[in-house]
């Protein structure tokens, strides 16, 4: 059975990644996965990638098949996951084209289903620190390497979707000090904490949301803008992600390998 240690999560505007692949279509019990899995090499690693959203993007945010997708990975031996993602600015000085190494995150959706444990089986994973510190350093370091316009950290509110903010809830968010809005973050990173799986979340920021308060020439956020700043920036996505592949250490020493460990009462 093909294997792959490293996992890729496409987001809006990247649903392709490899010429040469593999490709899995296995049902897990939860479902099939948003489309199926494509295995390949990069920097000499055997990769997974799986479009989020599926091939023709026909999962809105709030039907992304999360469980399914975390798990198909898992069976595949999959340990680190990087989630590309398209994302807003909340502020000024995050622009358009810029990366966002998030640190931390608000969940604002609701009616998802974000947990493997519904009971008897009961777990409670810590969640203090949403994305994986080894990959985030990585990636930070990857940035700095290839001269790529980034933000070391950062918070990414996620909202349910599959609409945009209105201006008042982006005020509101950015009156927090937030400085990334996305739509998937939420359940995806926790799931795969739950399965003792490293998560890195890479958001490459294509708009500012509903404008900029005091800027009326900034206009709000629409899907065709999205789609098209997240095309131009394929290629320096890709680029990143070898980057990071390339420089992930071996073994992991993170604790996210171990998040099960003290989750059960």
């Amino acid at each position: 059975m093909n294997k792959a240690k490293i996992g890729i999560f496409g987001g809006s505007g990247f649903y392709s990644l490899f010429d040469k692949k593999t490709e899995v279509n296995e049902k897990t019990e939860y479902g099939y996965a948003s489309a199926p899995v494509t295995i390949s090499k990069i920097e000499g690693q055997s990769v997974a990638f799986l479009p989020r959203h599926g091939l023709h993007h026909q999962f809105p945010p709030h039907k992304i098949p999360y469980k399914a997708n975390i798990t198909a990975f898992k069976e595949l031996g999959v340990e680190r996951i990087l989630g590309p993602n398209a994302a807003g600015s909340l502020q000024p000085d995050v622009k358009p084209g810029d990366f966002v190494i998030c640190d931390q995150m608000v969940d604002r959706t609701w009616g998802r289903d974000d947990t493997f444990f519904h009971g008897p089986d009961v777990a409670h994973i810590s969640f203090a620190e949403p994305y994986c510190p080894e990959m985030r350093k990585v990636a930070v370091e990857a940035c700095q390497k290839l001269n790529i316009p980034y933000h070391p950290k950062g918070t990414v509110v996620v909202i349910n979707g599959p609409r945009f903010s209105t201006r008042a809830e982006s005020k509101w968010f950015s009156g927090h000090g937030w400085e990334v809005i996305n739509m998937t973050q939420y359940p995806e990173a926790a799931l795969a904490r739950e399965r003792e799986m490293c998560y890195l979340n890479i958001a490459l920021i294509t708009d500012y949301d509903a404008g900029l308060e005091g800027m009326p020439e900034v206009k709000a956020v629409t899907a065709v803008e999205v789609a098209r700043i997240f095309k131009e920036n394929n290629e320096r996505v890709k680029k990143l992600i070898a980057e990071i592949i390339k420089n992930l250490p071996e073994e992991r020493k993170c604790p996210c390998g171990e998040a099960m460990k003290h989750a059960k009462l």
